[in-house]
């Protein structure tokens, strides 16, 4: 391979080699970032990729499990009281910024289902349109890459749980 073909190449993360070991398809994608306060953003360019296509890693607490996870579209809102019923709380609450990291070992912008399985085992439930969409784009653990991949390999993997979170 040239050097030049390798130079445009991106470096693995850590959830892309979690998925090579997996034998799962998926497709790297990389987006520009912004500062916004002390948070990094991803900006993402409308015309090449439908943001509902785009999903977010919600991490939150219930008050019987401990930490859940939501995934669901960027550009849809979380319904807490559904996260709460499936996951089996009476309630949910993010998980305040500060304890970010602590709890997930990921930065906001960055969280991942797939990391936060491996690292952590927190249950997963991904809303029900990421499984009629098929493919999706998740984090792979840095604020600007993320990963398209199959939503039910995805579950699969995470031990997910398909349901309805939106508001």
């Amino acid at each position: 391979m040239s050097k030049k073909k390798k130079g445009k190449r991106l470096h693995k993360t850590l959830v892309e080699q979690i998925l090579d070991k997996n034998k799962i398809a998926y497709k790297q994608v990389e987006f520009a970032t912004h500062i916004q306060g002390d948070v990094a953003q991803m900006d993402v360019d409308h015309a090449d990729i439908d943001e509902h296509h785009i999903y977010k890693t919600l991490v939150l607490s219930g008050n019987v499990t401990g930490p859940v996870v939501g995934v669901l579209p960027i550009d849809e809102h979380l319904d807490e009281k559904k996260l709460a019923k499936a996951s089996g709380n009476k309630k949910v609450n993010m998980v305040p910024l500060k304890d970010l990291v602590k709890t997930t070992g990921y930065e906001h912008g960055a969280n991942t289902p797939v990391g936060i399985w491996e690292k952590n085992q927190f249950p997963i439930y991904l809303d029900s349109t990421a499984q009629e969409q098929g493919q999706i784009l998740v984090s792979s653990g840095q604020i600007g890459r993320s990963v398209e991949l199959d939503a039910t390999d995805l579950a699969g993997l995470v031990h997910g749980t398909f349901t309805d979170l939106l508001e």
